[in-house]
């Protein structure tokens, strides 16, 4: 029987209809945003895509940018290696930069993208690892114990105090990043 004739099919689907207003999915905010392309890629793509918008955004600062030419780091940004990770804002109001992992690079940038707002960190690896073994930045996986990947829960408008110097705005990430790169 095809479902979608069966009455009862009809019936749900109009109670479905019903209860979605009484909930809110997230996505209305990004509806005329120009970043709302981003929410529709895959996990794997978006990743791609925050680091080409990085690197297109680098370019536009006359910073010399190529590709990483191993898997350790994404991009190679006058010289430093560097590993980019984005975030677009979850429903809870904060961005979740996640999979950061010791690996060879020099310079973390954490890129995270709202529907009407852009931030941007530019974190030292050193400092990074740092905050990892002092539980500032928790392990992703495995807990307390975990140390194969972390995540970097930011909300944007309540900034840690410690992550305050490496970014926030994108002229503050600017700043930080010429700094790093020096």
């Amino acid at each position: 029987m095809n479902t979608i004739n069966d009455p009862e099919f009809r019936k749900f689907a109009e109670i479905a209809k019903k209860r979605s207003k009484c909930h809110k999915t997230g996505l209305e905010a990004w509806e005329k945003s120009p970043f709302a392309w981003l929410r529709k890629l895959q996990s794997r793509t978006r990743g791609k895509a925050f680091e080409e918008l990085v690197s297109d955004w680098c370019k536009s600062h006359n910073f010399c940018v190529c590709k990483s030419p191993d898997s350790e780091a994404d991009l190679v940004i006058d010289g430093v290696r560097v590993e980019v990770k984005g975030s677009t804002l979850w429903k809870s109001g904060i961005y979740k930069f996640q999979q950061i992992r010791d690996q060879d690079y020099d310079i973390l940038i954490c890129l995270g993208i709202s529907p009407s707002d852009v931030h941007i960190w530019v974190i030292p690896k050193e400092i990074v690892m740092t905050w990892w073994k002092e539980n500032k930045i928790r392990s992703q996986h495995g807990g307390r114990s975990g140390n194969d990947t972390a995540w970097l829960h930011v909300n944007p408008g309540q900034i840690h105090e410690w992550l305050q110097p490496f970014g926030g705005t994108l002229s503050e990430g600017l700043e930080s990043l010429r700094e790093n790169l020096i």
